[in-house]
């Protein structure tokens, strides 16, 4: 069973950093799923204020089953989160495992 990778790479508005922050802190404890293995964000080494989240899933079966299931609070706190986010610097890539 191949493995699953889910990223989000975005920009967010320098102003709203320390607010950020403390979103990421909070659904760093919240985010938990059946078949996900981890839940990490990463900032760019040269693009200050440029960040990755990165989902690393047991399965595809997993990866496709992860929003069946949401969480009230992490709704408001991913709300929350698109509001600090520069407007069109969002990308997202899945990767399955070979």
């Amino acid at each position: 069973m191949s493995k699953a990778v889910f990223t989000i790479r975005y920009d967010i508005i320098p102003a709203k950093r320390e607010e950020y922050l403390n979103v990421i802190k909070e659904l760093k404890t919240l985010i938990k799923a059946d078949g996900l293995e981890s839940y990490s964000v990463f900032e760019h080494k040269n693009h200050e204020n440029t960040f990755t989240e990165i989902y690393l899933f047991e399965s595809r079966k997993a990866y496709e089953d992860f929003d069946d299931d949401p969480d009230e609070r992490v709704d408001i706190l991913m709300n929350k989160l698109s509001d600090m986010i520069v407007q069109q610097t969002t990308n997202y890539s899945v990767l399955y495992e070979i």
